[in-house]
């Protein structure tokens, strides 16, 4: 009954083919190989635009990179009070910028709102030298509440970063749950709706530990790579890393396995809220599930054996837990827990 992340999961046979595949002979280090210098193509193919990628080997990492890149020293960058960059990255993004100061605001479902970033405008003193300047917003399509914008909720905040000369990143961690949940093509969630850099995920969702940057502005494209380059990023042996994510999203795959995992979400939560004493929190959307269960229950779960996380942490600051399922989660384990709550709850 692991539920702790799907950080804890396996990685997909095909993203092991593919290293097996690539791990012959000699290759020009440094991204110069055949693999890597299909990334830009085939990423191309998927957003439909021409892009420039460049990998890493952690979301932070990816996150960082990004937003130096579209944020000055001076700026600030408008982002969830519970967003990654704001709660888990150790002030990487800060580091990365050389100082520029994250805004954060709240929203429900860990979603940022048009309004929300407006009311943050209007309070940063924009044009105003002894403050900070915002410049960026950045967006996190999963949220950390599971949680998925909306088409239409990306193009009201565009509407309103184009106006304020703002640049839009998205941290997409998890954003093949949320293009499987929303059901639509990923130029248009991503830059059709105004999106200037992503963090393009693939490690939560079936790979060893490969994290795509992906720009869909070509005036950006050397201060990327230089930044890139002064980040630790530019990887020696490239074919290893740039090899995953071509598998990842070859035929779909990167898809097919976020479709599993929000399956077993979507089953979770459905279990849960057949049990009288335990309430879903959220409406789910990608792969996790937030329920609110007695603290004795809590307690009786890990005893048990399951694991999960506290929201927010630590665990036991609330009555609220953190289950998140993976591309590999098995039935049994949600039969597991659905079975030992419904009996905890019995004697609760």
């Amino acid at each position: 009954m692991d539920f702790r992340s799907d950080n804890t999961g396996s990685a997909a046979p095909e993203i092991i083919e593919s290293l097996l595949e690539c791990n012959h002979g000699t290759a020009t280090p440094y991204g110069g190989d055949e693999y890597s210098t299909l990334l830009n193509e085939r990423f191309s193919e998927l957003f439909e635009k021409k892009v420039t990628v460049l990998c890493a080997v952690t979301g932070t990492a990816a996150n960082a990179i990004g937003l130096s890149t579209i944020t000055p020293p001076y700026g600030s960058i408008i982002c969830h009070e519970h967003s990654h960059i704001a709660t888990d990255e150790c002030g990487a993004p800060e580091f990365m910028t050389g100082g520029a100061k994250l805004l954060t605001i709240d929203g429900v479902d860990a979603k940022i709102s048009a309004h929300g970033i407006k009311s943050a405008l209007e309070k940063a003193g924009m044009g105003f030298v002894h403050c900070s300047q915002p410049s960026a917003v950045s967006l996190t399509q999963a949220t950390e509440m599971g949680a998925v914008y909306s088409c239409d909720e990306l193009l009201e905040i565009n509407e309103l970063t184009t106006q304020h000369k703002l640049n839009l990143h998205m941290d997409g961690a998890r954003l093949a749950n949320a293009i499987v949940s929303l059901g639509m093509a990923p130029a248009d969630v991503t830059w059709r709706a105004g999106v200037d850099i992503l963090t393009f995920g693939a490690t939560k969702n079936g790979a060893l530990g490969a994290e795509a940057i992906v720009l869909f502005r070509e005036d950006l494209a050397e201060e990327l790579a230089f930044r890139h380059k002064r980040a630790g990023q530019l990887i020696s042996k490239s074919r290893f890393i740039s090899a995953q994510l071509l598998a990842y999203i070859k035929d779909d795959l990167w898809l097919d396995l976020a479709s599993r995992a929000n399956h077993y979400a979507q089953q979770l939560a459905s279990e849960f809220n057949s049990l009288k004493g335990a309430q879903v929190e959220t409406v789910c959307a990608s792969n996790e599930v937030f329920v609110t269960l007695p603290k004795l229950v809590i307690e009786g779960l890990r005893d048990c054996g399951a694991q999960f996380y506290g929201w927010p942490e630590p665990w036991d600051a609330s009555n609220t837990i953190r289950l998140v399922t993976r591309w590999d989660t098995q039935e049994q384990e949600i039969k597991n827990i659905i079975d030992s709550s419904a009996r905890l709850l019995e004697k609760v």
